[in-house]
């Protein structure tokens, strides 16, 4: 009961997406279960008040024992603390694992394109091909998380230089719209069975339904095999090429926060790393003595 109305407040108060309510929640039952065989009693809401440092790190302890590594480890104890903190009103102070921030791998223009391109040539349909091709070149075009892409609806049409896109915790933004991508989107609805009404999903499965996330990351897996691109060759990477490709043609950060539809500046900045790598890549390629 005190994990599944967690689990509403973080779907209607603050917004969070379904596969993040989901892996919360998991986590919330996760640690009532272990306290109930820690503590020997059954677990309610005094007892999560009255919690201290070492029941965390023996719940986390016993975490790591089912193999989980230094990220996962702080994503778990990151939702031991809002699920205390939403029960209990506080949560013990508990300095979680460090963990090593990861650099994004972009992919090139070239391969971005190629991607798109190959995921289509594969596809079953002509007008299923045109979907596949208009998605990814929107991710790498504007900047777009999947999710936002699946998600958008015939409101945005017509179609101009720019649309407006609803990001994590329903936040909305503005994102430009190139006149190949653009067109590429314009080829799909013309070719799609299904029509294009205002609240009905933009982009459709092939029996006319929502089209799911895990579709496109399926054909690209299919298709960075074929070209032989890397395992990091993902849809999310095409938005990491999006956001290190501006960064390198000078654009500030502050925009690209905007464009990215990130909350915090602090999110934007691993970007700076990226192109710093890439300066790094270039140098020990090309220097003599590197």
């Amino acid at each position: 009961m005190l994990a599944a109305d967690w689990g509403k407040h973080l779907a209607l108060d603050r917004r969070r997406s379904a596969h993040t309510v989901r892996a919360y929640v998991a986590t919330a039952h996760r640690l009532i279960a272990f306290l109930g065989q820690h503590r020997g009693q059954a677990v309610d809401a005094a007892l999560l008040a009255a919690l201290e440092p070492a029941d965390l790190r023996a719940f986390l302890a016993a975490r790591r024992g089912d193999g989980i590594g230094n990220l996962s480890a702080a994503r778990e104890l990151s939702a031991v603390r809002g699920f205390l903190r939403h029960v209990a009103g506080d949560a013990p102070r508990l300095r979680g694992p460090r963990v090593k921030r990861g650099v994004p791998r972009p992919v090139a223009p070239a391969d971005a394109v190629a991607l798109a391109e190959e995921a289509a040539e594969d596809a079953s349909l002509p007008w299923i091909a045109a979907r596949d091709l208009a998605v990814l070149l929107l991710l790498y075009g504007s900047g777009l998380r999947v999710g936002e892409a699946v998600g958008l609806t015939g409101a945005v049409l017509p179609l101009g230089d720019a649309i407006r896109v609803t990001g994590k915790r329903g936040k909305t933004r503005i994102v430009p719209l190139l006149p190949r991508v653009r067109e590429a989107i314009e080829d799909y609805l013309a070719q799609s069975p299904w029509g294009a009404a205002r609240d009905m999903p933009l982009f459709r499965g092939a029996r006319g339904g929502p089209l799911s996330a895990d579709i496109v990351r399926r054909a690209v897996r299919g298709a960075r095999g074929r070209l032989g691109l890397s395992g990091s060759a993902t849809p999310h990477a095409l938005r990491h090429s999006f956001a290190t490709h501006l960064l390198g043609r000078g654009v500030d950060l502050r925009s690209l926060q905007e464009l990215l539809g990130h909350a915090s500046l602090s999110s934007t900045q691993v970007y700076t790393s990226v192109d710093a790598a890439h300066l790094m890549d270039v140098y020990r390629n090309a220097h003599p003595r590197a």
